[in-house]
């Protein structure tokens, strides 16, 4: 087997599709059907089941795909570090996030960061969900991913950096605007907006509700948070969002932010695939990121200054 075959492999697994990945490489379908077919002759299992809508892992491509994902991934990062140390370059720190991330929780650290370190260059690469962060560095050469914290992900390590409580945007002529906090219970009383269903906030959300005994009703839901709070401003129902740090999370004119103190704060902070093998760069600011959003005010995550969540 070669490099290329594992590498289309798990472009396959990934897209469900043969043609989709055919098209990503400009070539035929059948050419990236015979980079699986080699696979398969060599290890003498099938690793694809083919379907109406596409292909997914046999439980022995599913093994396979584990594997190769993570040590493709190692050797696409010691490659572009060596090549990098070759020409002479400072280096390059990739970061996938959220469309909103860096306003909210990088800004002032980006600037300090170019000014410790101007020879080294930032690369964001926007996603709309952490699981999307996961994908993009399992699948390419990305150093960091700042994420909403989840369950564990085989092969990424998450840090927690900052608990953030939940609050109930409402517009200042809402009842419950003057309010000093909002109970679970009290949730969904008129239209709702909540971040989507498959969504790592609100997994969170829907499972500490469910242990309260609340069941949210249908609503509004958006991915990022800061379009939930703008529906709230233009009136369209109470957003259920995280508060996000002091100096970036204040409420707009006319809107207020009631505390919901009995739901567990949500967690953020990064993912990498790992810590040990970061740049020195990337984990400089990575430590810079952290640095900002301690000196913001904004509560830490429990055991995010140290421990890493891993599953192997």
């Amino acid at each position: 087997m070669t490099l290329d075959d594992l590498r289309v492999f798990v472009a396959v697994c990934r897209a469900g599709s043969l043609s989709a990945v055919a098209r990503d490489l400009t070539c035929t379908q059948s050419a990236v059907s015979q980079h699986v077919k080699r696979l398969e002759r060599e290890l003498g299992v099938s690793l694809l089941e083919r379907h109406a809508r596409g292909v997914v892992p046999t439980s022995a491509g599913r093994v396979l795909h584990a594997a190769a994902s993570e040590g493709i991934g190692g050797i696409d990062l010691a490659v572009r570090r060596l090549r990098e140390q070759a020409r002479g370059d400072a280096g390059t720190v990739r970061i996938t996030t959220g469309a909103t991330t860096v306003r909210h929780f990088m800004a002032e650290a980006v600037v300090g960061f170019r000014k410790r370190c101007p020879r080294v260059s930032l690369e964001f690469r926007t996603v709309a969900s952490s699981s999307g962060c996961f994908d993009a560095l399992a699948a390419n050469d990305l150093d960091l991913a700042w994420i909403t914290l989840g369950e564990p992900v085989r092969g990424i390590e998450q840090r927690p950096i900052l608990a953030l409580p939940w609050v109930l945007a409402v517009r200042a002529d809402d009842p419950l605007a003057d309010r000093p906090r909002v109970e679970p219970a009290e949730l969904g009383a008129g239209p709702i907006i909540t971040p989507p269903a498959n969504s790592t906030s609100r997994a969170h959300l829907d499972a500490h509700l469910g242990e309260l005994g609340v069941t949210l009703p249908t609503g509004t839901s958006v991915a990022d948070w800061d379009t939930a709070v703008l529906l709230a401003e233009l009136g369209l129902g109470q957003a259920v969002v995280p508060a996000l740090p002091a100096g970036r999370g204040d409420a707009p004119a006319g809107l207020r932010m009631v505390p919901i103190p009995a739901l567990p704060p949500l967690s953020v902070g990064w993912a990498v695939r790992r810590w040990d093998a970061l740049s020195p760069a990337a984990r400089a600011f990575a430590d810079t990121v952290t640095e900002h959003c301690a000196s913001l005010g904004a509560a830490p995550a429990p055991g995010g200054s140290l421990a890493a969540r891993v599953w192997r």
